[in-house]
């Protein structure tokens, strides 16, 4: 079922705020999967693959724009389309 040939490659780097250099809009139209150390993430904000982490919201705080207090995480870093 999964039409891989009208999906954009997915880019090295990727962030889901819009307000970021590096939102890709086009990728965001599909289902995305982020791997950290083998097991599956589902609240990642931000992630580069080739330096090995992601980003995700450290708990509920917010910083003074309202925007999720983000904290990294290192390791091996797999995109995929679901």
């Amino acid at each position: 079922m999964n039409d891989t040939t009208s999906q954009p490659a997915l880019p090295d780097r990727l962030s889901v705020n819009p307000r970021s250099p590096h939102h890709v809009e086009a990728v965001f139209e599909h289902d995305i999967g982020i791997k950290v150390n083998g097991k599956e993430r589902f609240d990642v904000e931000e992630y580069c693959i080739s330096e090995g982490w992601v980003k995700v919201p450290a708990g509920k705080a917010l910083d003074r724009r309202g925007q999720p207090l983000l904290m990294t995480i290192k390791g091996t870093v797999e995109a995929f389309y679901r």
